[in-house]
């Protein structure tokens, strides 16, 4: 287990270029629902897949009317990548048919590789509060599809933490921030590298962050809580306001954000990975290379093949 207390008196280093990112474009996320009838604000979409390869989706939920999550995402099928659930609050329950069980709680994450296919189910385990988080969906490169279905299940003190000087705090939850590494790691010899995943808190107040965001990466911010401006190379600044996802151009190697007077504390997720270049095959759960392969997928799952 990681010591946070140690990683997050550290202090973040500069960033190597000062050439920054600006903002491609702006996207709202949509009103909608999945599973049972969890409402959620789907934030990446099946149209932006290609621009932000590797990521095939984004999903916010975050009600505190137990309607809105209680009947949560019973047993369904999933093949060909790998989903990432991190919770802000609540509590779910995680079970597979791969024999993987895990509750995921406030500040938690959960991660699973689908691979060559599995059934699982994602249950609320409460019947009031808030319960609120994100799922992405990770593309798994085509070598890698068929491997065999993977879980790990990370508690919130796992998640390695840091402060700058400033007072912003990050969690890292997976790649490199100012030479934390993330909860999440794997040899590169049987996955591609890890994305970045950070969840960023600011506090109150104005206050600025560069990060380092390398231009061979994709990459995306988006604000849960607040509004964060980000300052592209010639002094132009975005606002991202709550629910709003920023579409990262890849013309610079960092990404400077900052916060205005007057804010309450603003939270932000930055995501990045590295493109995979390959053919994206989808119909629902099961994403692949060809439509063979994904006609495969459902005939495996109807014929109580997958998992």
């Amino acid at each position: 287990m990681p010591d946070k207390t140690d990683q997050a008196q550290r202090p973040p280093s500069a960033p190597t270029s000062t050439r920054l990112r600006g903002v491609e474009k702006l996207v709202v996320g949509q009103a909608t629902s999945d599973g049972a009838g969890v409402k959620l604000t789907r934030v990446l979409t099946h149209e932006l897949q290609r621009r932000l390869d590797p990521f095939l989706m984004l999903d916010n939920f975050a009600s505190d009317d137990p309607q809105d999550y209680i009947a949560g995402f019973p047993d369904h099928p999933h093949r060909g990548f790998e989903t990432i659930t991190y919770m802000i609050a609540g509590r779910m329950r995680h079970r597979d048919s791969a024999g993987h069980e895990g509750l995921l709680q406030s500040g938690g994450v959960q991660w699973m590789t689908a691979g060559s296919g599995l059934i699982h189910s994602e249950m609320p385990e409460q019947e009031d509060g808030v319960m609120e988080g994100f799922q992405l969906w990770l593309n798994l490169p085509g070598r890698d599809k068929m491997c065999p279905p993977a879980y790990r299940d990370f508690a919130s003190p796992e998640i390695p933490e840091i402060t700058s000087p400033e007072g912003v705090l990050i969690r890292v939850i997976s790649g490199t921030s100012h030479g934390v590494s993330g909860a999440m790691h794997r040899p590169d010899s049987e996955f591609p590298t890890s994305p970045l995943y950070l969840d960023i808190h600011f506090p109150a107040g104005a206050t600025t962050l560069t990060h380092e965001l390398p231009q061979d990466l994709n990459a995306f911010l988006y604000t849960y809580r607040g509004t964060v401006h980000v300052i592209s190379d010639d002094g132009t600044a975005t606002a991202v306001p709550q629910q709003h996802m920023a579409l990262l151009d890849n013309s610079g190697r960092a990404l400077r954000m900052e916060v205005r007077p007057g804010q309450q504390a603003v939270r932000a997720l930055l995501i990045a990975g590295r493109p995979l270049n390959e053919p994206i095959a989808q119909y629902g759960p099961f994403v692949m290379n060809t439509r063979e392969e994904l006609l495969t997928a459902v005939h495996d799952f109807q014929s109580g093949r997958l998992g």
